[in-house]
């Protein structure tokens, strides 16, 4: 199988998490066999490209980030420049996709179009919304859904290294050798991967608690590592 991996981040690859995700993605797919061709959303100078790739190839895996329940603006802006696959592509673009309708005549062919929709949110619930919009998505691209792979807890990524990270990011090869294997997520694996969906509720009082001090904490000595001058609790259009 080979397939045409977009990176829907907003960010430059150094500093994007889903990047992180997808090197292991890639991994697991080359160890079963598969290839593959990966573009970055962050980088208009590809656009022309993933237009023309998403056109010709049989699988698309889109991976992203959910932002408060937002797809990146980024993201969609290039999707809106997607012509619906029944419009834009021939029944013989595609090596090995292209169909025949009952009279005989060549239908055009429908990719398979996967999603990595990944997240800072721990609980699979914050993610089932955009999980949702990416279903319809694929429709209204013209696209066959091959399943969205859901998973939170991925804020840490890029602030860690090495061992740390792996430790966050290894357990993805395993996901990429399934979708080598199969060209889309639906295997239960893939739906087991998500982890929780809500957190009992003695969890969810230690993390709110855990967020009001430690992690309160740790956010603004980043955030004066980062450059900032003014404390996270600023509101300059309140005032």
């Amino acid at each position: 199988m080979h397939a045409l991996i977009i990176n829907g981040s907003p960010r430059v690859k150094k500093y994007s998490n889903t990047d992180k995700i997808l090197g292991k993605i890639t991994e697991g797919m080359k160890e079963s066999g598969s290839s593959y061709e990966q573009f970055e959303i962050s980088d208009r100078s590809q656009w022309d490209s993933i237009r023309e790739r998403f056109y010709c190839v049989d699988h698309i895996l889109i991976a992203l980030p959910l932002y408060v329940e937002c797809i990146p603006g980024l993201l969609m802006e290039f999707l809106e420049t997607i012509e619906p696959i029944a419009k834009a592509r021939p029944a013989d673009a595609a090596s090995t996709a292209s169909r025949s309708a009952a009279d005989g005549s060549e239908t055009v062919s429908r990719p398979k179009l996967s999603f990595l929709l990944q997240s800072g949110f721990a609980e699979g619930i914050q993610l089932r919304c955009g999980e949702a919009y990416l279903e319809k998505l694929a429709g209204m691209l013209g696209c066959e859904y091959g399943g969205t792979l859901v998973k939170g807890d991925n804020f840490s990524i890029r602030l860690f290294e090495d061992e740390q990270r792996e430790k966050i990011v290894g357990k993805y090869a395993e996901m990429g050798r399934i979708y080598g294997r199969d060209g889309a997520f639906t295997d239960e694996a893939c739906k087991k991967f998500t982890g929780p969906e809500v957190f009992p509720f003695p969890i969810r009082l230690l993390i709110g608690l855990m967020f009001k001090t430690l992690a309160k904490k740790s956010f603004n000595d980043m955030a004066k590592k980062w450059g900032c001058t003014k404390p996270l609790t600023d509101r300059p259009y309140g005032k």
